[in-house]
């Protein structure tokens, strides 16, 4: 058992190296297998299919939908497109306030509502006399703001990694977003891991010997 002044009188090095052996101890055990292989094969399959699937609708409506259409109900659409803003804005504030990691989703749903927001505006309103004004709200309001969520979502998504790491003993910078790997789920572990309860994920505690 290490005390205080036993941690103190460790160098780094052997402090980092303590960590990652405590850290291996609490580690989830990988679950290799040809089953979980298959699954993934079978969902990066199903992503592509539904990649070419949509491709292929896009060439459908862009050559079949006409260029002007009177729509209805458009009061309800963007009025209850706008309550859903509204309601994003205020989960992101409540988030933010209370300093939770839901506001990392909070964040990503904000800025997709709001790219939204500006690609309709800016695309309904065209030869419009609205048209100027739906432009410089996008440029001056809407998409700015959308930077602003999806920059704040980023940073948060580092910092987090970045915590990890540390408690991981890990030393060097915090890779890039798009490097940083999946937590809970090992390369040999299914991507149905995910859905599993965090109780689930945990390593189960060793039982003192008897």
């Amino acid at each position: 058992m290490f005390d205080h002044d036993d941690l103190r009188r460790m160098s780094p090095d052997e402090r980092l190296r303590l960590r990652q052996l405590l850290a291996g101890f609490d580690a989830p055990d990988p679950a290799a297998g040809k089953a979980s292989q298959r699954r993934r094969t079978l969902l990066l399959a199903l992503v592509i299919v539904c990649c070419v699937a949509l491709a292929a609708w896009i060439g459908v409506l862009a050559a079949t939908l006409p260029r002007y259409y009177r729509a209805g109900d458009w009061r309800g659409a963007w009025v209850g497109f706008d309550i859903a803003l509204l309601l994003a804005f205020a989960a992101t504030g409540w988030a933010a306030w209370r300093r939770r990691q839901i506001l990392i989703i909070c964040l990503v749903v904000l800025a997709t509502l709001l790219c939204c927001d500006a690609w309709f505006d800016v695309v309904l309103d065209a030869r419009t006399r609205g048209f100027e004004l739906s432009l410089l709200s996008a440029i001056l309001i809407e998409l700015p703001l959308a930077a602003v969520a999806i920059q704040g979502a980023r940073r948060l998504v580092r910092i987090t990694n970045a915590v990890t790491q540390r408690y991981r003993g890990e030393q060097g910078p915090v890779p890039r977003l798009r490097d940083i790997p999946l937590a809970g789920v090992g390369p040999d572990r299914p991507l149905s891991d995910l859905l599993a309860g965090p109780e689930e994920q945990l390593p189960a505690q060793a039982t003192p010997a008897e």
